[in-house]
C-alpha cells in the first residue's frame, strides 16, 4: 500500500502538467514553447485543532517562447487536509502569467530563469526577485535579466546585454 506522501508526490506532475495546458495559443507555427530546466517545490505541513494535519506545496516553472523571447511564470499548488486515517480535503490552484520580452527582435532563443527563496528576516525585497538568462541562438548574444517584486505595481525588469571579451 502507497503512503499518503507517495500518492501526493505522485500527484503533483499530473497537477503541473494540467497547469501548463491552457498556455496553447493561436500564434504562428513557428513559435516555439519550451519549459525551464530550473523547477523549484516546497512544501510545509502543519497541525490544526483536532489532530488535522495540512500539507501545502507550490512549485513554479518557466515557459519560454524560444521565438519572440516572452516568458511566462507559472506556479502551482497543493493543499491537503488530512487526519491520521484519511484526506479530508484537497486544494489545488494554479496559472501562468506572461511577464515580458526580453529581445526586441524575434529570432532563435535559448534560456534559463531560476528564484530567490522565500521570504526571511534577511529579504530586502519582499519576497525577492528572478534572475532571467537569455541568449540568442543564431549569434553571439546574451542577456542577463534581473525581475524584482519591490511591493508596487509594477515590477521592476532590467536587463543587461552581455559583452564579451577576447
Amino acid at each position: 500500500m502507497k503512503t499518503f506522501f507517495g500518492l501526493f508526490l505522485g500527484f503533483m506532475p499530473a497537477l503541473a502538467l494540467s497547469a501548463f495546458a491552457g498556455i496553447s495559443d493561436a500564434r504562428a507555427a513557428d513559435d516555439i514553447i519550451k519549459l525551464s530546466n530550473n523547477q523549484r517545490i516546497a512544501c510545509g505541513r502543519g497541525l490544526n485543532a483536532g489532530k488535522l494535519q495540512n500539507i501545502n506545496c507550490k512549485s513554479y516553472a518557466y515557459l519560454f517562447n524560444t521565438r519572440t523571447s516572452e516568458f511566462y511564470r507559472c506556479q502551482v499548488s497543493v493543499g491537503v487536509t488530512r487526519d491520521n486515517k484519511e484526506v479530508l480535503k484537497v486544494d489545488t490552484d494554479g496559472s501562468c502569467s506572461l511577464k515580458a520580452r526580453v529581445f526586441p527582435g524575434d529570432s532563435s532563443y535559448a534560456f534559463d530563469a531560476t528564484e530567490t527563496e522565500p521570504p526571511n528576516t534577511n529579504a530586502f525585497f519582499g519576497s525577492g526577485g528572478t534572475a532571467i538568462w537569455v541568449s540568442d541562438s543564431t549569434k553571439l548574444a546574451v542577456k542577463g535579466c534581473i525581475l524584482l517584486n519591490v511591493g508596487v505595481a509594477p515590477d521592476v525588469l532590467k536587463c543587461v546585454d552581455m559583452t564579451f571579451n577576447k
